[in-house]
Order: structure tokens, then sequence, then C-alpha cells
């Protein structure tokens, strides 16, 4: 799959991962339709990057609004071969906190509805758009691309929530390949580490260094651009499919 004039969909597009992401199809010579929340800044990224992006309002616990801004995406775009799962919550509760308060259990479902369950609404309605697209090189209609995280495979203190969603999406990985093979389209994972996005907002430079200092090389927060740079990878190489691949610097998280 060639960047230049493919049409990518991505999830929290308005920032952050997605909106790398979205930077990259553009610049490549693709088109990015941005699914984000009218409060982000998906709409103003959309706008400067020119008219080959697009926002579409979204909301991902809404299964309607994916529906129908998964047909705007075709309607407007003419396809779909790229689906980027990147919108995300991560809460932070422990099971029980040091004061005896329980985890609350709506945190841990809207986390679930949010990152599992909305990814998986997006992916299902983008893959019956690709079935639909004539196939490519090695026969490909379409490529997936979920977001889990380093805390899918090695969960923190206060991350119940989190990890339980960002596991099952790696989990879902080699079972999507192989549901979706038979119409060309494939699947991958990517489990970031520590990333200098919007979610890092905020803390200070000492607690910033720690985090640095948690990779073992190179020595960096990574970034949407890394991020972007390895969906074009698997955009490119048809072979890759199946696998989760971590973008963390070799950092492996202790207790």
């Amino acid at each position: 799959m060639k960047v230049a004039g493919s049409v990518g969909v991505i999830t929290g597009g308005g920032g952050g991962l997605g909106g790398g992401v979205a930077r990259m199809l553009v610049e490549g010579g693709g088109k990015a339709v941005i699914l984000d929340l009218e409060s982000s800044g998906g709409a103003e990224l959309a706008a400067s990057l020119g008219p080959n992006a697009l926002f579409i309002p979204t909301d991902v616990t809404d299964s309607t609004q994916i529906e129908r801004a998964i047909e705007q995406a075709v309607e407007q775009a003419g396809r779909i071969d790229l689906c980027v799962n990147a919108a995300g919550i991560s809460p932070a509760h422990r099971v029980v906190d040091r004061k005896g308060r329980v985890h609350p259990l709506e945190v841990f479902e809207k986390t679930i509805d949010v990152n599992l369950i909305g990814a998986f609404d997006v992916l299902r309605h983008a893959a019956k758009a690709m079935t639909r697209n004539e196939p490519g090189q090695d026969g490909e209609r379409g490529l997936i691309v979920n977001v889990s995280s380093a805390a899918g495979l090695e969960g923190q203190p206060g991350q119940a929530a989190y990890t339980a969603s960002k596991g099952a999406l790696v989990a879902l990985t080699l079972q999507l390949a192989r549901d979706l093979a038979v119409w060309g389209i494939r699947v991958m994972t990517i489990a970031p580490g520590i990333m200098d996005t919007p979610m890092l907002a905020g803390i200070d430079e000492k607690r910033r260094s720690q985090l640095i200092d948690l990779h073992v090389f190179p020595k960096r927060l990574g970034t949407p651009e890394d991020f972007a740079a390895l969906v074009r990878c698997f955009m490119e190489v048809t072979l890759l499919n199946g696998e989760c691949v971590r973008l963390d610097a070799a950092t492996r998280l202790g207790p």
C-alpha cells in the first residue's frame, strides 16, 4: 500500500499520535479523514492540512455516529484504505486505594467503552468499506492499525481499566488478521511507550526527565512523527500482519 493516493481514517486524529498520522498521510500525497470529538483540535488540523484532510466530529462511544462517519468518509474521499484507532482515555485508580476507596465501576466501563468497544466498532465499519476496494499488491484491500500501549503488556499500579482495554487490543491482533484475511485486509497493533503527546502536558521538568530516563536508547520521548513513520512502514510492507510492535526505546516498566 502506497501512501500517495491512499485514504486513511484516524480516530483521535485531532492531535497527538493520530494527528501525526493525519499529517503523514497528507504530506505523502494521501487523504486523511479525522474522526475526533467536536471539542478536539480536529477542525483546526484539517484546515491547516488543506483540501486533502476532512474532519468529521465523532464520539467513538456512539455507534450511530461511527457508522455515519464511515459512510461520509467513503462518500467524500471515495474509499478507505487505512484505519488507525488512536482515540483513547487513560484514567487512573487502584482497585482499592490507600484510603480504602474501591475502583469506580463506571470508570472501568467508560475506559473499555472508549478504548476497546469504540475501536472495534470503528474497525468493523471500516473493514466493511475496505471489502469494496479493488485489490492492490498481494491482493490487499486495506490495513487496520490499533493503538495499544506498553501498559497493555506491563500494567502499572492504578491502570486496571487502561491495561484491560489495551491488552485486549493486543489479544485481538492475530484473531482480527485471520478473520479479515479472506478480504485481503491486514491488522497490526502498535504498543507505544512514553510518548510526547498532550497526555504529558503539564508535567514538570523533573518528572519529564525521569520518564525520559526510563528509555534504554535513545534517551528521548517518542513523538507523533515516530508513530506515523511506523504506520507508514506498515502500509508499505505488506508482509507485516497480525503482530503487535512496541514503540518504546526498549523500555520495560517495573512495578
